[in-house]
């Protein structure tokens, strides 16, 4: 489901980038996010609508404090949207804010 353009807009780096208090943080979240992506499209395939909210959840709250509120923000549209669609919605109908997500997690860069 990742956009087969990602590496080509470049790395997102975290806000803390620059701060050494930070810097360890950062790099442990960053070091998760492939797992992350991994769930996130392994709770697509096998349709658990319920791990993809949670997920989607963690992410909402965590990013933005590692320094990454725009993935934060693509987390909090994709809960916001499963939140508010029918029980009965295909996990396809989120297509696009999953890509976006993914784009934005296999972007995500702890330092230059």
């Amino acid at each position: 489901m990742a956009n087969q353009n990602a590496s080509s807009r470049g790395p997102i780096l975290s806000e803390y980038a620059n701060d050494a208090d930070m810097a360890e943080l950062v790099e442990s979240f960053v070091a998760e996010l492939p797992k992350r992506i991994e769930s996130i499209t392994s709770a697509v395939t096998e349709s658990r609508a319920t791990d993809l909210k949670r997920i989607a959840h963690q992410l909402r709250g965590a990013a933005p404090g590692y320094g990454f509120p725009s993935i934060g923000a693509a987390a909090a549209t994709l809960e916001d949207l499963m939140r508010q669609a029918p029980a009965t919605a295909e996990l396809a109908t989120f297509k696009s804010q999953v890509d976006e997500l993914i784009d934005l997690c296999s972007r995500a860069a702890s330092k230059r």
